[in-house]
């Protein structure tokens, strides 16, 4: 149990150093249907038509296998 945990822990750290650099290449967050405005100087990011086409995306792939 302890090993999955430290498995767990390791690929959230390693996911959160490489996913915003990925999503910056992939352009991901700035596709039609996403909303994004700033506000009293900090930028806020709502991504919803992202979140959409990953939902549909994964739903594909999932009824694939």
């Amino acid at each position: 149990m302890l090993k999955w945990l430290i498995v767990l822990l390791i690929t959230v750290f390693v996911a959160g150093i490489f996913l915003p650099r990925l999503a910056a290449l992939l352009r991901i967050g700035r596709w039609p249907g996403d909303i994004s405005f700033r506000f009293r100087g900090r930028q806020y990011n709502f991504p919803f038509g992202t979140t959409v086409l990953l939902s549909l995306l994964a739903t594909l792939l999932f009824r694939l296998i």
